[in-house]
């Protein structure tokens, strides 16, 4: 018996099933990325496959008494879901996978087109922790939600089909960089900067202060019914165009906008949509604004899961306080966040003992936070070793791994927030690497060991 704790990659432990099954996953992942770039489209795609294995909304099941086996969803506002499969007593706790659907991006800003130097622009403001260097000369889509002044929803997607036009943010040319050459990375590019072009003809426009502008207005105008007044009132953000690629010789590898977190959130999909009859009633939770700190009605922080909760102890006719208290503190969770991945040309920055390696499996942060921990939750050792064993049972292939060396930063997840109910919480994702880039890189070897870790853990 070996004493030593050996890593070895899931390409040299699964077997010819499910190698190919690894890339068969890779395909259906890809799918849903290109097609769920923002939390609202997220939402309408995990509704719509809930649907069809038999998930019914809340609002129906609780017109009848909720019953074991019962497959329910709620779809929040069109930005958060959640999924259950009911298992008996409710009281005993649940068992609970949480990731998120919001991904780092540059969001349109309420009065943003302007017209200068021969170009309508946009001006934006970035959500989430982005590198702005990292945004001009890609390509961009638009994608988006508004209410116009007639009353109309009118949903915005532009730029993903080969036909649309795409946008675009300009920067300088290395001939008259010089200045900003000897900036920072973090300053040489600021926030106000990142003005989207969407515009540069005015044939035919008589307009003799903004002509481009114009324009713009009179396109949006006639396919959408839009007035500049409209913008005031809309959600639109500006996401990278570039579709999922394959990448290496191999296709070993998935080049992509939104793997933080909807790697995690596509796996916890397909994890719950294959439970059935569990002992304890399985959740898979999909939220918003988790790259902004958990805040807003529609994030991990809001009361709407604990009001999912209550509901359905409501329907069963065991709704008390203490009976849903003690529901929510016996429940176990899986945080679904992805981790950072060990990069050939950046090893500095990590510890490399106690580093994710892609390719060795689903990541286990026993915590996260900032340097000392700050911020952080810190799953206990019996909860470590419960999930040890489920993954010994279910031949899981897994690593540990931290967010860097201890004194360069770190970052959060939902976890803290599920543990204040006093749940068993530890953070487990998927390692990968130029996380929150507008394209960042993963392992199908890894996502596709994501689901079958959150399959085991659900039922």
């Amino acid at each position: 018996m070996s004493l030593e704790l050996k890593r070895e990659s899931v390409w040299k432990l699964v077997d010819e099933a499910q190698h190919k099954e690894i890339f068969n996953y890779g395909e259906r992942y890809k799918h849903f990325l290109d097609r769920a770039k923002t939390e609202r489209e997220a939402t309408a795609y995990i509704v719509k496959e809930a649907k069809k294995k038999g998930f019914i909304s809340l609002e129906e099941a609780s017109a009848k008494k909720i019953r074991v086996g019962d497959k329910i969803y709620m779809n929040h506002k069109n930005k958060a879901v959640i999924l259950a499969v009911i298992g008996e007593n409710l009281e005993e706790g649940m068992n609970i996978v949480g990731s998120h659907i919001d991904c780092p991006r540059l969001d349109i800003k309420a009065n943003p087109l302007y017209e200068d130097c021969e170009m309508a622009l946009f001006k934006t403001h970035y959500y989430g922790g982005i590198r702005k260097y990292q945004w001009p000369t890609i390509q961009l889509s638009l994608h988006g939600f508004l209410i116009n002044s007639k009353g109309e929803k009118i949903n915005i997607n532009i730029g993903e089909d080969e036909d649309d036009p795409v946008f675009f943010i300009n920067d300088l040319l290395p001939h008259l960089g010089a200045e900003q050459n000897k900036k920072t990375l973090g300053d040489g590019i600021t926030g106000e900067s990142l003005n989207i072009v969407v515009g540069h003809s005015s044939y035919g426009i008589e307009d003799d202060k903004n002509p481009i502008k114009r324009m713009v207005l009179e396109i949006l105008n006639k396919k959408y019914g839009i007035e500049e007044e409209d913008f005031n009132v809309a959600e639109l953000e500006a996401v990278p165009s570039a579709k999922a690629r394959d990448v290496g010789f191999d296709r070993a590898m998935v080049a992509a906008y939104g793997h933080d977190d909807r790697i995690c959130s596509y796996a916890n999909l397909e994890a719950i949509l294959e439970t059935k009859n569990p002992k304890k009633t399985a959740i898979a939770l999909f939220v918003d604004k988790e790259e902004i700190g958990s805040v807003g009605n529609t994030s991990m922080s809001a009361k709407f899961f604990e009001n999912f909760i209550a509901e359905i102890m409501f329907s069963q006719e065991m709704y008390s306080e203490i009976s849903l208290r003690r529901a929510l503190s016996r429940s176990k969770v899986l945080s679904a966040d992805v981790t950072a991945s060990i990069d050939p040309n950046h090893k500095g920055v990590m510890d490399e003992r106690n580093a994710a390696l892609s390719g060795y499996g689903i990541c286990m942060s026993k915590y996260t936070g900032a340097r000392g921990k700050s911020g952080c939750n810190d799953a206990n050792a019996e909860f470590l070793a419960e999930i040890r064993d489920i993954f010994k049972e279910n031949n899981i292939i897994w690593q540990t791994g931290e967010l860097g060396k201890v004194d360069q930063g770190g970052g959060g997840t939902i976890a803290y927030i599920l543990a204040e109910y006093g749940m068993e919480v530890v953070d487990m994702g998927t390692p990968m690497l130029s996380m929150h880039a507008p394209i960042e890189l993963a392992s199908k070897a890894d996502a596709y060991m994501t689901k079958l870790a959150y399959k085991a853990f659900l039922k």
